[in-house]
């Protein structure tokens, strides 16, 4: 999948507490390392308790930070450090809705980085607009701080509790407040949030890769509805709020977003991903000589439905890391082209080949479409594609950049439809029994809405 037709994942967040660091070179190593999650703009926020500093700016992380504005943020006193990377889904693109958010007050301040989407955003602004509030951005993460300042005096409990009982919808948070680390997981656990250690110091983050680049070590999830206080006496934590038991993570953190060397609630996400790829074979089982992924979302699923079938796994595409975004182009002709630059197929891999093709989703369907016209214009006899999820029908309200459904291919055409479209010689997809048993666990212990069209935590504007 390409930029054009790939799904988007909002944002990834970062936090450490801890003395005698260079907190901002972590916390830059940090969301270097979630970069994946988000490449419109990046920040880094430090504080030594009373003096809060920040630097963001848009673009990848490494073209936001360079050695004099690091050296600015590397101050010896610090002990408390955030930082995000962002793609935009709520609120739009700019220097303005770059995060963290800043929020400063004589002898403190805060600094909020959020991972989510809040489905009552805009009744949560008009409501604190008329008391008195203003906003800055029209980021829906300006909504929470917004919150957070107006119960900060009742300290972070109290002030996150506030926020646990107005905000609907998903939302991980690692925040400066004053002096203090904070941690919050919305009650359904929608999007990921981990804790881990260095040494003697307590970090935060999306995913557990940023702790295998600064040498932490991953303790655990953040439970859902869980607040983490960290500071000098250590870590506090508190259940805010219960799980409502009809929905949790997003499915989609297994099958697409989270990184693969990173591991949720214990599982090992390239290990999932793998198993996922077996069931495949089994629900979709075809005489081939060949099994390739589409790079690099598919590579996982793909060495598991080779192991399973006993069909040769080989990298029969090469990714061109180099591109950069250009232009959408709307004709069959030059969307080909596009698809070309970024994808070249290696032409003696393909000749006179049954290829089994595999691929994490089918969004719109035009960019695996052109995929398959370029390894058949390569000398492929036959292209059977193999989907590592269900059919992907509704758009998402808790994160993700999704088209509408009417962009949806799969909310509009049956499997054998699409496939004809695509130009395959068959089209399957993983069950959401396969995908469980991958999973090891039940369809109510996920988000699974863009599967089925069931929004547990709500969908945007139904407070408005």
């Amino acid at each position: 999948m390409l930029h054009e037709a790939k799904l988007k994942e909002e944002c990834g967040v970062f936090g450490i507490y801890g003395h005698d660091l260079e907190l901002a070179k972590l916390a830059y190593f940090g969301i270097f390392s979630l970069q994946h999650r988000g490449q419109e703009s990046a920040g880094i926020a430090v504080s030594d308790g009373q003096d809060l500093i920040s630097h963001k700016g848009q673009g990848l992380v490494a073209d936001v930070f360079n050695e004099t504005n690091m050296a600015q943020l590397s101050r010896s006193k610090d002990i408390v450090a955030v930082a995000h990377t962002r793609y935009s889904t709520a609120g739009g693109k700019g220097i303005i809705n770059a995060q963290p958010l800043v929020a400063r007050y004589l002898n403190g301040g805060m600094a909020l980085a959020h991972n989510g989407n809040l489905v009552n955003a805009a009744s949560i602004r008009r409501k604190l607009e008329q008391e008195g509030y203003f906003f800055q951005t029209d980021s829906d993460t300006e909504c929470i701080l917004n919150i957070v300042a107006r119960y900060r005096h009742g300290g972070p409990e109290v002030a996150m509790q506030q926020v646990v009982e107005r905000v609907r919808g998903a939302y991980s948070v690692a925040m400066i407040f004053d002096d203090k680390l904070i941690g919050l997981r919305d009650p359904d656990g929608i999007r990921p949030l981990c804790l881990g250690k260095l040494g003697d110091s307590w970090v935060l983050a999306s995913e557990s890769c940023a702790f295998t680049a600064i040498g932490a070590e991953l303790i655990r999830d953040v439970k859902p509805g869980e607040l983490i206080i960290i500071d000098s006496q250590g870590l506090h934590s508190k259940i805010l709020s219960s799980k409502s038991g009809k929905g949790g993570l997003c499915i989609f953190e297994y099958i697409y977003f989270s990184r693969p060397d990173s591991t949720i609630n214990g599982k090992s996400i390239y290990k999932t991903r793998e198993q996922m790829g077996r069931m495949l074979a089994k629900q979709y089982p075809v005489a081939a000589d060949i099994v390739t992924p589409v790079p690099d979302s598919g590579r996982s699923a793909a060495v598991g439905y080779a192991k399973e079938s006993g069909i040769h796994f080989t990298e029969g595409l090469i990714k061109n890391r180099y591109v950069a975004r250009t232009f959408i182009t709307p004709g069959q002709e030059e969307r080909e082209l596009k698809v070309r630059l970024k994808l070249s197929p290696i032409p003696e891999v393909f000749r006179d080949k049954r290829v089994v093709l595999v691929d994490d989703s089918i969004v719109r369907g035009t960019t695996i479409k052109s995929l398959i016209n370029i390894i058949k214009s390569a000398g492929a006899k036959e292209i059977h594609v193999r989907v590592s999820s269900p059919p992907y029908i509704s758009p998402c309200y808790y994160g993700i950049d999704t088209p509408n459904e009417a962009d949806l291919i799969a909310a509009n055409y049956s499997t054998e439809e699409i496939c004809q479209f695509i130009g395959a010689d068959s089209l399957g997809y993983l069950s959401m029994e396969g995908l469980m048993e991958a999973l090891n666990g039940k369809p109510h212990q996920f988000c699974t809405a863009c599967f089925t069209g069931n929004y547990f935590a709500g969908r945007v504007g139904d407070d408005d």
